[in-house]
């Protein structure tokens, strides 16, 4: 093998071994970014759901382009008033009606979504779309959802009941755009 051969042969084997390196560093990098806006739990989630961590990835940067492709806007000052008289008139009637109480607040937190701008099709789309922009929120709403569809067929208790209030609520505070400004006191 002459000198020009192996040194070839070298700089072909540095340029492979740099192509693998800024591939892995580009595949660290996107897992980061989804990690980061997902979080763990959604982002886990997702690879649990899909069998793989390339198609959970390709799954939520698809969630991604279909929430940047809507018209998601912040609620207008008399929206906000009125969403949150209504979340105190009903966080009142958990204490006589637990059960109602929680088929309202997921009404609720259903019509806030819908102001501000999200399809409202079924479930699973709605908290794909949803945990886009309020990632941390969605194993609370997951939760209150599967308890919500518990007290319809009339198999919640109360203390789940009281737990998928606090769920909408943290939820609520979230989709309105001012956390912290409704305390829950009724199912606290």
């Amino acid at each position: 093998m002459s000198p020009t051969t192996v040194t070839l042969l070298i700089v072909l084997v540095a340029i492979l071994v740099a192509g693998v390196a800024t591939v892995l560093v580009f595949k660290k990098r996107r897992t980061d970014t989804l990690l980061t806006r997902f979080g763990q739990p959604e982002y886990s989630r997702a690879v649990e759901e899909s069998g793989s961590r390339r198609m959970a990835e390709a799954g939520l940067n698809a969630r991604q382009d279909r929430v940047e492709a809507m018209q998601i806007r912040p609620l207008s000052a008399d929206d906000h008033a009125r969403f949150t008289e209504s979340w105190l008139k009903i966080q009142t009637r958990f204490v006589d009606s637990p059960g109602g109480a929680v088929t309202q607040a997921d009404q609720l937190v259903g019509d806030v979504m819908a102001m501000r701008g999200y399809p409202m099709g079924d479930f699973a789309q709605r908290a794909a779309d949803i945990s886009v922009d309020h990632p941390l929120v969605m194993t609370n709403y997951r939760a209150a959802h599967e308890i919500a569809l518990k007290q319809t067929q009339g198999t919640a208790t109360t203390e789940e009941l009281r737990q998928a209030m606090i769920h909408y609520r943290t939820l609520f505070e979230e989709v309105m755009g001012a956390p912290g400004l409704v305390k829950l006191s009724a199912a606290s």
